[in-house]
């Protein structure tokens, strides 16, 4: 009797340190906006004990301790919260204070960021795995899915895509172009537009040969580029725009940056809202 006493404190043991239940008491710490909204989306947003400055969304996210840049993370900050796991978008660094967290007994799982529909369904599912919420993480993607078949299929009547160009500012120089291989690049197409840089791969200063090459009809930019930049009137004068298409109709969009180019669970809703942009008739038709 005593040895199938032992036998069951040991199997009710073992069910706890494996169920849910010990998976939920996770201290979370989340580096990079989009896999944040991840957790949140899959409902493990209980498990956060702190995010990356790049976590602006859901506005929940804003009221957690904020570990710093994602690209230039310090380990004691981090390392003072106690997590038992770290998530960390796969660019983030740098490598010396990965190594730090590591060597100090700190899970670490990185996540794959490649912008496309394929990779933002892989990033959900590898957020998920890490949190043991494998079926929480296949419904999210069958909803992202069921959103952005929606605009899909309105896209589906698209004959000519617009040439876009998408400018970041992020110092005081020339503002940065997306070329290809870039979240501003994958935004563009699944939005039904071409961008108009997809010479080269990357982010490079934006150069008034290259502007005037470009011959954008449409401008893209994030709200905080547009603050950064003096605003509409200011982007579309820039000697390097100012006779392009793109000057000519007035046509800037402006939208988030997480939202536009963070390929998490909003990616169908900026798809839309661009689309619409790029689009407005064909948009608006039921």
């Amino acid at each position: 009797m005593r040895h199938l006493q032992i036998w069951l404190y040991a199997l009710l043991l073992c069910t706890a340190l494996t169920s849910p239940v010990a998976a939920e008491e996770q201290r979370l710490i989340s580096v990079g906006g989009s896999i944040t909204e991840i957790v949140y989306a899959l409902g493990a947003a209980e498990r956060l004990v702190a995010v990356d400055s790049t976590s602006s969304y859901p506005p929940a996210a804003d009221k957690l301790p904020d570990v710093g840049y994602m690209r230039r993370l310090s380990a004691e900050p981090i390392l003072a919260l106690e997590p038992d796991l770290l998530l960390l978008i796969e660019d983030a660094g740098p490598k010396t204070t990965i190594d730090q967290l590591g060597a100090a007994g700190v899970r670490i799982v990185l996540i794959p960021d490649e912008p496309s529909l394929n990779g933002m369904h892989e990033k959900v599912r590898q957020v998920a795995a890490a949190l043991d919420l494998a079926s929480e993480g296949d419904a999210l993607n069958s909803r992202i899915d069921e959103a952005q078949r929606g605009v899909a299929r309105k896209l589906a009547a698209v004959t000519e895509r617009p040439r876009v160009i998408f400018l970041l500012s992020v110092g005081n120089g020339a503002p940065l172009a997306a070329g290809k291989n870039t979240s501003a690049a994958g935004i563009i197409d699944l939005a039904g537009g071409q961008n108009a840089l997809a010479q080269f791969s990357g982010f490079k200063p934006l150069s008034p040969e290259a502007a005037a090459a470009a011959r954008p009809d449409v401008i893209l930019v994030t709200e905080r580029t547009l603050e950064r930049l003096g605003g509409r009137k200011a982007i579309l004068s820039r000697p390097e725009l100012g006779a392009s298409p793109a000057a000519a109709a007035g046509r800037l969009v402006a939208l988030n940056g997480l939202l536009l180019l963070g390929f998490g669970p909003r990616t169908p809703e900026a798809v839309a809202l661009l689309a619409q942009a790029l689009h407005p008739t064909l948009m608006d038709a039921r």
